[in-house]
């Protein structure tokens, strides 16, 4: 058999992953299109005109041979392979989106997969350093110690994983031509084997206090800022930036937008990552963050099902039980989840945690059946893919081993199996289950056929490079910066203004000490946010110097601070998660006593305000980027006016059971 390649059908972005002898295409009886991808190849002089290109063979040749012979098979058959004319794949995209062409197509394509194959597609997977094939030997050395390869093409090569999941700690985001770069790597990696197929990666890029791709991205604010602003448009907006800056660095499945409506003030692990408490106004945040990441081409993913808004537990770390009823859940969890199917939501998360209400079995909702298929799949009506949480996190492993828990999430009706802590025992117990006549492999391919879905619907298929002159033309733009900043000043939220201290004046307060807690910043951001907060307000003609008292400062720490207040027309203190025994509410208290006026600044949840009644003027900003500190700063400074309100209640410390400022509660200038 000999196979060729042409050149065809200017600006159709496809291209042959295997070449094999450039020829002209004069005197081939007949053409049949094999494979499209978007390396771009070198070729065939005299051929039609230069665009795309294609792999064609002579008649007589079986198509079984030909299969066998491309590494594209899987392309072949998402671009409507075994055509015999140019316009093959234009027919192809015309019918991408009718359900019954396309799986049928996908279907064949499940046929010839081994099972193994079918196992890997289950499974989304970390994996350590910059590079698909050149990481750095400290990543080689956590790769083999943790996954017992060296690098992602060889978890590919191996495994023949379904997607990967990009991490900051993984060195995977250094910087977006670098993840560009990674993301080519890894599709290259999927497409180079026998019956290749595309990867779908993915990311945690929620913004706010959860990014997992840094500057010279645009940094956008969080889900609760989003909630104060309270703008469908604007949240909508913040999506479709952030999905085509994912999109153009190779990230095609974004783990946003947050469903989890926060009624528990003392959430440890959702808080600030929700649109706020009220579920109506949290649903219509929710679709239209749906919305905007479709317009970018991104999967969103809502999350986590079936609610994880009321808990006092992190799932990371333990095995949270909400004792909402079935009636509470219906009111309370379930709108933004509704919400987001009906916006057309192409992946939902699940959550680590245990609904007794809705399963009394006692497992997490990730390991149940009945919530993820009797009520998600059957009673929503929901038919996309679900994704577990990672499969690492103490509240999914602490009832079964890691051996049982891919096995049970796959019968509950989870698709895609996500970081599990060890790979090779979650992907042979899925594989054995299989053996054993406990899964059966039709199962499997309901979940594949909804993953190969969704990469067809991203064109995946067609299209699953990217290149650094679209991530310049994409990420962190002027536009996208100045559109970012514009959101941020409508979400920060002016609780207290005593005496109208607030905006503060160069000719009064110029000279200005911003003190406070100093987490550690949200990838990528300048930080730390005492010197964000210090370095905006000496860019707008204030003297402000910075001084970190930590999130638990010590007495020497607020003496250190209290000295330095002294002879200061303003105190601008930073504060983090300020409860009735936090050495920060003794800071705060102290710098009140010196009398120079004491403006505080909640650069995470807004609950702090009710612990500190002695501040003269409170502003919440949501989280500690830069975008949405240096909004605050603009709002401290008087060149831009307060607009946001509160998304959620703050009860009076002293007494929960009562509001000290409602939802909707904000003031103005």
């Amino acid at each position: 058999m000999q196979l060729y390649t042409c050149a065809v059908l200017p600006g159709r972005s496809r291209a042959l992953l295997t070449v094999r002898n450039c020829q002209d295409i004069r005197g081939v009886a007949e053409v049949s299109f094999i494979a499209f991808f978007t390396t771009p190849l070198h070729g065939s002089p005299g051929s039609p005109p230069e665009g795309a290109h294609v792999q064609y063979r002579h008649s007589g040749t079986s198509r079984r041979t030909l299969l066998a012979a491309t590494a594209g098979a899987a392309a072949a058959i998402a671009a409507g392979a075994g055509t015999a004319h140019a316009d093959a794949d234009a027919d192809a995209d015309a019918d991408a989106n009718t359900g019954s062409g396309q799986d049928e197509r996908l279907k064949a394509l499940i046929s010839r997969m081994s099972l193994e194959e079918k196992v890997g597609q289950l499974f989304v997977m970390r994996v350590y350093g910059h590079s698909a094939t050149e990481p750095d030997q400290a990543d080689i050395d956590a790769n083999l110690k943790e996954i017992g390869v060296r690098t992602a093409a060889e978890l590919i090569a191996e495994y023949r994983v379904g997607g990967i999941i990009y991490f900051a700690w993984a060195h995977n985001t250094r910087d977006p031509h670098q993840i560009a770069d990674l993301s080519n790597g890894i599709q290259q990696a999927g497409l180079s084997l026998p019956n290749g197929l595309p990867l779908l990666i993915s990311t945690d890029q929620e913004h706010g206090i959860v990014a997992r791709v840094g500057k010279p991205a645009t940094l956008l604010p969080g889900a609760m800022a989003l909630g104060a602003g309270g703008s469908r448009s604007d949240a909508r907006r913040a999506a479709q930036i952030a999905g085509a800056e994912l999109r153009a660095m190779g990230i095609r499945q974004n783990y946003a937008p947050v469903a989890d409506v926060n009624v528990n003030p003392a959430n440890p692990v959702i808080g600030v990552r929700s649109f706020g408490a009220d579920p109506e106004a949290v649903a219509g945040l929710v679709a239209a963050q749906v919305k905007g990441y479709q317009t970018s081409d991104i999967a969103a993913t809502s999350k986590h099902f079936p609610g994880h808004g009321d808990t006092a537990t992190d799932s990371h770390y333990g095995f949270p039980v909400i004792e909402h009823t079935t009636e509470q859940w219906g009111q309370l969890d379930a709108p933004p989840f509704r919400a987001a199917i009906a916006a057309g939501i192409d992946s939902i998360m699940t959550a680590h945690i245990m609904v007794p209400a809705l399963d009394p079995s006692g497992d997490p909702a990730t390991l149940s059946r009945p919530i993820l298929t009797g009520i998600l799949r059957e009673q929503l009506g929901y038919d996309g893919v679900v994704v577990t949480d990672s499969l690492g996190m103490a509240g999914v492993r602490q009832k079964y081993g890691d051996d049982r828990v891919p096995v049970l999430a796959l019968k509950a009706g989870v698709d895609q199996l996500l970081n599990p802590p060890s790979l090779d025992i979650a992907w042979n117990a899925v594989l054995n289950a299989v053996k054993s006549g406990e899964l059966t492999e039709a199962r499997l391919d309901e979940s594949i056929l909804r993953i190969l879905r969704l990469k067809a619907k991203l064109g995946l298929f067609k299209d699953p490079y990217v290149s650094h002159e679209g991530v310049d033309r994409a990420v962190g733009t002027e536009a996208h910066l100045a559109a970012a900043d514009q959101i941020a000043e409508e979400t920060t939220t002016l609780l207290v203004n005593e005496q109208g201290l607030l905006p503060l004046s160069r000719l009064t307060h110029k000279n200005v000490l911003v003190v406070g807690a100093d987490p550690a910043s949200p990838s990528g951001t300048t930080g730390p946010p005492t010197a964000v907060l210090a370095g905006a307000l000496t860019e707008l003609g204030f003297s402000a110097t910075a001084l970190s008292t930590g999130t638990a400062p010590s007495q020497a720490k607020i003496d250190e601070a209290v000295a330095a207040a002294r002879g200061k027309d303003t105190v601008v203190v930073g504060t983090y998660n300020v409860s009735a025994a936090s050495s920060q509410r003794t800071l705060v208290d102290a710098l009140v006593a010196t009398g120079a006026p004491v403006v505080a600044v909640a650069i995470r949840n807004p609950y702090d305000v009710a612990q500190l009644p002695g501040v003269g003027a409170y502003l919440a900003s949501y989280s500690w980027t830069d975008v949405e500190l240096r909004a605050a700063v603009r709002v401290i400074a008087g060149r831009a006016r307060p607009e946001g309100t509160l998304p959620v209640p703050v009860q009076q410390a002293d007494d929960p059971a009562q509001v000290l400022y409602p939802i909707g509660y904000g003031l103005t200038y």
